[in-house]
C-alpha cells in the first residue's frame, strides 16, 4: 500500500498535467466549511456515510465525467477514504451518504484500508479533503481496478479541479 500512500498526496500526484490548463471548481457543502472541523456523523464516529457535495465551474465543452477523491492527513498517517467516479459530466452535486447509492454508471475504488465506497476518517487532529475533479473521459475499471492505477488515470484525463478541506474533526 505504499504506493498508494505516495499517490494520495492528491495534490501532488492529481490535477497536474503537464500538457493543459487546469480549470478551475468551486467546490461546497451544506455540512462542511472549507478549514473547519469535519462533522463527527460523517466521520469513523458518526454513521452518516459520505457529506453531501456541490461543485460548479465554467461549462467545459470537453468534460466526460467527474471524480471525487476523499484523502486524509494526519502527522502520523496519510489516506485515501473514498474514489468515486464515473460520475455524469451533467452532475453537480450529490447527497448525503452518496457513497451508498452512487449515480448510475459511477464506480467506486477500493481504498486504503481495502474497501470499496466512503471509509471516514477517524484520526483527529488532521486535515481531510473533499477533491473535485473534471476528466475529458471516463476511468477505464476493467482491468483490476487496483488504487493507484485509479488515481493514475483520474490523474491523467483532469481538465479541472477544486477541494473543500475540513481540518480536525468536531
Amino acid at each position: 500500500m505504499t504506493a498508494a500512500f505516495a499517490l494520495t498526496g492528491c495534490g501532488s500526484f492529481i490535477g497536474r498535467s503537464q500538457a493543459k490548463d487546469i480549470a478551475e471548481i468551486n467546490v461546497s457543502s451544506p455540512e462542511l466549511r472549507e478549514g473547519k472541523p469535519l462533522p463527527a456523523e460523517y466521520s469513523c464516529r458518526g454513521g452518516e456515510g459520505s457529506p453531501p457535495l456541490r461543485w460548479s465551474s465554467q461549462p467545459l465543452s470537453e468534460a466526460k465525467s467527474i471524480a471525487i477523491v476523499v484523502d486524509s492527513h494526519t502527522s502520523s498517517d496519510s489516506a485515501v477514504n473514498w474514489v468515486l467516479y464515473n460520475i455524469p459530466a451533467t452532475t453537480t452535486e450529490l447527497g448525503p451518504n452518496a457513497a451508498a447509492d452512487p449515480p448510475d454508471g459511477s464506480g467506486q475504488a477500493k481504498v486504503t484500508g481495502g474497501k470499496a465506497g466512503y471509509e471516514p476518517p477517524c484520526t483527529s487532529p488532521g486535515s481531510y479533503r473533499f477533491t473535485v475533479y473534471t476528466l475529458n473521459g471516463r476511468v477505464d475499471d476493467s482491468k483490476s481496478a487496483e488504487l493507484p492505477d485509479i488515481l493514475k488515470e483520474i490523474a491523467d484525463k483532469t481538465i479541472a479541479r477544486g477541494r473543500l478541506t475540513a481540518v480536525d474533526i468536531q
